[in-house]
């Protein structure tokens, strides 16, 4: 976590694991497992920044980020901390079920998943929609999975 942000890191670090570790996550498809570590290597680290720093660190991987999107840059997941705090209009009203959606959306880039587009209207909408830039007739859905283990995709965006 930044310096200077007005949250605990341990809540942060605890809500991160609780989405990573449900069972609608990235774990369902029977490859992918997390584990936090105070120390030592890592694989990926998901840092929660002011937007400036997550425009500059993703910047430098050639990703812009305009002051309000997260991203995963090489081992780093940026997370904005508008975007933790005040979620986006869609899900204003359940900002904790968003932060799910930017842990497995950008998480989901750091296991090579690209974008894609909403499945057909009233379908719920892929963890790796830009689901920030509009529904396109999905309905909101923050897991990559289904309850049943079924991957919840659509068309490759272009």
């Amino acid at each position: 976590m930044e310096k200077n942000i007005d949250l605990s890191a341990t809540e942060t670090a605890e809500a991160v694991d609780r989405i990573l570790g449900d069972p609608r996550g990235w774990t369902a498809d029977g490859h992918s497992a997390f584990q936090r570590v105070a120390d030592g290597p890592t694989d990926f680290v998901v840092r929660l920044a002011t937007p400036a720093t997550v425009d500059a660190v993703c910047g430098q991987s050639g990703l812009d980020t305009g002051g309000k999107y997260n991203c995963s840059a090489n081992d780093q997941v940026m997370v904005n901390l508008d975007r933790w705090v005040l979620a986006t209009p869609v899900y204003a009203k359940d900002v904790t079920a968003y932060r799910a959606l930017i842990i497995n959306h950008e998480v989901g880039h750091f296991l090579h998943h690209g974008h894609v587009t909403c499945p057909g209207k009233g379908k719920p909408a892929p963890a790796m929609m830009q689901q920030i830039k509009g529904m396109h007739g999905c309905v909101p859905n923050v897991w990559p999975y289904d309850a049943e283990g079924r991957l919840i995709t659509g068309p490759a965006a272009p």
